[in-house]
């Protein structure tokens, strides 16, 4: 039997990064993200919550979405006050969408000091991206966890959420039991591909980092 709302632990996970670079396609993957979604009409938000099933029980994210309000900087320490989890997220395929990744990271760890951060890059799905796994290095330098990821395909969707939920659980063991209750992916991504990204990735993490100041 399914344990009530209120016992389940919930937790406020702020997605952010650039405009038109996915977020808000991510979110409306999951069906319970698109059909239980609520508007804040004072801060413009949209609040997408989805329910993980885990080894240790059910989990929630209410993730609150920032589409549209990136120019709004004023408003943004309202809507991180609370977070408790955060994903930023930049498009493979606009390299001022990686550019601006450390401006994301300070704005948030500026108010929300110490909460789990997973980075992910999106739209893996286009072959032609701009941003290679070589050229992104501010996961290591913060000592965050990265994935490519391709929402409108699917490929990766859970594993930024698994990994901020055994963060916030303090379980590394912690697995997902059920397959995440997704939409039908809209682009299909052949294996060949996923496992091309999955080489590119691997070597680039074998590159001992270099120290500079680009990203600071």
């Amino acid at each position: 039997m399914a344990q009530p709302k209120e016992k389940i632990p919930t937790f406020k996970c702020l997605l952010v990064g650039d405009g038109g670079i996915g977020k808000t396609t991510l979110v409306k993957r999951h069906l319970t993200g698109e059909f239980e979604r609520t508007y804040i009409a004072t801060l413009g938000v949209e609040i997408h919550p989805i329910v993980f099933n885990t080894s240790r029980g059910p989990i929630r994210f209410n993730i609150w979405d920032t589409a549209g309000l990136e120019k709004l900087y004023l408003l943004r320490d309202y809507y991180y006050l609370q977070g408790k989890c955060a994903i930023i997220m930049f498009d493979v395929t606009s390299r001022v969408t990686y550019k601006h990744v450390p401006k994301w990271y300070k704005d948030l760890v500026r108010v929300c000091k110490d909460i789990p951060i997973v980075l992910c890059g999106n739209k893996v799905d286009v072959k032609e991206r701009k941003v290679k796994p070589k050229n992104i290095t501010f996961d290591k330098k913060k000592n965050l966890q990265y994935y490519d990821i391709s929402a409108k395909s699917n490929y990766n969707f859970e594993k930024p959420f698994l990994s901020l939920a055994r963060n916030l659980l303090g379980d590394v063991s912690l697995e997902f039991v059920a397959t995440p209750a997704l939409l039908p992916p809209e682009i299909k991504m052949d294996r060949d591909w996923q496992m091309q990204i999955e080489r590119d990735l691997k070597e680039a993490n074998e590159i001992v980092l270099i120290e500079d100041d680009e990203e600071d």
